[in-house]
């Protein structure tokens, strides 16, 4: 795959879910439609087409769920006036070369209700089902061995991979591929993408046709076509939700010049003779939940006015902004920064957790800051400054570093560029599936410095999930660690009835010991990872630590330790379609504070601290469609 504010819906899908409204016109891609007729009377009429597909549902999306919808169905007319359809959407099972016909007749209404409802409005689906869809090809019918699903713009009456692709584009706002400056697509030259290619004898458009419909058919989810190659199937289930169906349509867009790629280079120029089935094509898991993942942080850690830390909140500027970079399965691959990063093991430890998912994590990334004035330095000259890339197959993770920001951390930068050689090399190892120790290798003058995390689970039954305990060494030395007790605190019965409503309560507290940087300030004690547990939730809001590595720069005045504290989304606020309630809002780091107590309301946000954190989230639909429009754009490419 080619390598962000709480939303409650996805916008993306305000086109394809708004009764049908997805377009009152008809697609131009400055070609014929093969002498399509888009005025023929009742019945409403078409082919399906990989080959031409036989005994595939065909309905006409009425409602913009991507799904079948039985009747009765009540549809909402242009006046507002609704009316009721016996039978549902149109549908229908395509027969002989493809060729459906969709009985309109309930869409002829009463003068006196409204002007009849034309079909040409609303756009066309099919699904091949396992075992049951045959195509037609020249030497007899071949059942389709796994389902997928195509789709056509409204009036477009054949539907193909290519339509699919078409309408998509579309539906992200890319306009057609003819009208496209991506370089990617150069492969769709001089092919019209919405006729039938098979009676046009096109070879070159018959093949990306069957090799696209082959890549959707290895996204389509397993338990959906397990289903549908049930005796009793018909097509006509309900499995697949909108998000889903965009999002799978959006991985056709995204991957569809790689497709091509793999056909051009099997073709060397003879495309009747390329064998879709023994072709490579990629494979790209999709993750059709569509969830809310984390896809920047704007760090606010530098005071012109006062030139040392902790300053006024209000005079904080931006040191660095963090960009999080995923696959289509919603898979953490990089983090990248205009600025400085603060790598943690402890954080990439978490992630492991999860194997790279970060939307598993109720509480997707903790805060980190880089409160060296050279991040300022960095972020205010433009382009990539590090980065931390990951690659999950392998259990590896590289950081990138071209600045000055981690001396303290005896971590150099090999050049002022990012590139070449990591900064730190990570591995790690699982047992049973569960972290083990996660390595780090930091390349130095005087030798390799080698990092080792071995978590310590705590060994009570309700300990918080997501945040283990560790040890961190240097060298077979103990540099650091968290042990977790063994009792979760309660303590939402003794709030008091004025803070019951408040926007955060300390309602639990998990204490811990945290060794290490000796001799620890005196203030630094009773130590807790403090939570709001109210309405079955378990939200962080305040936990201290100590880092050398911070309070040893000689801008910071840091005696105390430090802590983060949390802030989140009113309770009232609606949760974003796909994400959770436990999503940071804003991030502060303080000085640390001890003998809080449980119950209380927690503190308004911070006046004095050494940085803000601003998180920024996307639905993962969002973010892919955002990156096939930087592919539109020429100045975007090969970043």
């Amino acid at each position: 795959m080619k390598p962000l504010i709480f939303l409650p819906v996805s916008v993306l899908f305000l086109a394809i879910a708004g009764c049908g409204k997805e377009s009152d016109e008809l697609p131009v891609d400055g070609r014929e439609f093969d002498g399509v007729q888009y005025s023929d009377p009742a019945p409403y009429t078409g082919r399906v087409i990989d080959g031409y597909l036989k005994n595939a549902r065909v309905w006409l999306d009425m409602d913009g769920d991507s799904q079948y919808t039985s009747g009765p169905m009540e549809y909402e007319l242009a006046s507002g006036r609704k009316v009721v359809l016996p039978s549902g959407e149109p549908t229908a099972m395509s027969g002989e070369d493809g060729q459906f016909s969709l009985e309109i007749s309930e869409l002829q209404l009463d003068p006196k209700v409204g002007p009849n409802i034309n079909p040409a409005k609303f756009p066309l689906y099919a699904l091949a089902l396992p075992g049951k869809t045959v195509e037609q090809t020249r030497s007899g019918d071949v059942a389709i061995p796994s389902a997928f699903m195509l789709s056509a713009a409204p009036g477009v009456r054949n539907i193909t991979p290519l339509t699919t692709l078409a309408r998509y584009r579309r539906l992200t706002t890319l306009g057609p591929v003819a009208d496209s400056g991506s370089s990617s697509l150069s492969g769709f030259a001089g092919i019209n993408l919405l006729r039938d290619y098979v009676l046009a004898e096109d070879d070159r458009a018959h093949a990306y046709a069957r090799a696209m419909a082959r890549f959707s058919a290895s996204q389509f989810p397993k338990a959906y076509n397990d289903k549908l190659a049930e005796p009793e199937s018909d097509g006509t289930e309900r499995f697949l939700s909108p998000q889903g169906a965009f999002l799978l349509g959006v991985s056709l867009l995204q991957n569809a010049d790689d497709v091509v790629a793999v056909v051009d280079s099997a073709a060397q120029g003879n495309y009747a003779n390329v064998d879709v089935d023994e072709l490579d094509l990629p494979l790209v898991p999709v993750e059709l939940s569509d969830p809310v993942l984390l896809t920047s942080q704007r760090v606010y850690a530098y005071s012109e006015r006062s030139g040392t830390l902790p300053a006024n909140r209000s005079d904080l500027q931006v040191s660095a902004e963090l960009m999080f970079d995923y696959s289509e399965d919603g898979r953490l691959q990089s983090i990248t920064s205009e600025g400085c990063l603060a790598p943690s093991m402890k954080e990439i430890a978490r992630l492991i957790s999860v194997n790279g998912y970060m939307a598993k994590l109720s509480t997707q990334w903790l805060p980190s800051a880089s409160l060296s004035p050279q991040s300022k330095t960095a972020y205010d000259n433009s382009g990539v400054d590090e980065r931390l890339v990951f690659d999950w197959v392998a259990r590896t993770a590289r950081f990138e570093t071209g600045t000055a920001c981690h001396q303290l951390e005896n971590i150099q930068p090999g050049s002022t560029e990012i590139g070449g050689e990591p900064e730190i090399a990570y591995s790690w190892s699982l047992n049973g599936g569960k972290l083990a120790e996660l390595v780090a290798q930091i390349p130095h003058q005087d030798g390799t410095i080698t990092r080792t995390l071995v978590p310590k689970p705590a060994s009570a039954p309700d300990a918080p999930e997501g945040f283990p305990g560790y040890q961190l060494l240097e060298g077979g030395v103990e540099l650091e660690s968290l042990i977790y007790g063994s009792q979760f605190v309660d303590c939402k019965g003794i709030v008091a009835d004025s803070d019951q409503n408040a926007a955060q309560v300390v309602t639990g507290v998990y204490g811990y010991e945290f060794a290490g940087y000796e001799p620890q300030p005196a203030a630094f004690s009773g130590l807790a990872l403090e939570f709001d547990t109210r309405d079955g939730l378990k939200r962080p809001l305040r936990y201290g630590f100590l880092a050398p590595e911070m309070s040893g720069l000689s801008a910071v005045d840091a005696e105390n330790g430090f802590e983060w504290v949390l802030y989140y989304p009113s309770r009232t606020s609606e949760t974003p379609l796909g994400g959770t309630p436990n999503l940071i809002q804003k991030a502060y780091l303080k000085s640390y504070s001890a003998n809080r107590a449980c119950g209380r309301k927690f503190e308004d946000e911070p006046s004095g601290v050494y940085a803000r954190i601003e998180y920024r989230y996307k639905n993962l639909s969002e973010y892919l469609v955002e990156l096939l429009n930087q592919d539109e754009v020429p100045e975007n490419r090969g970043r």
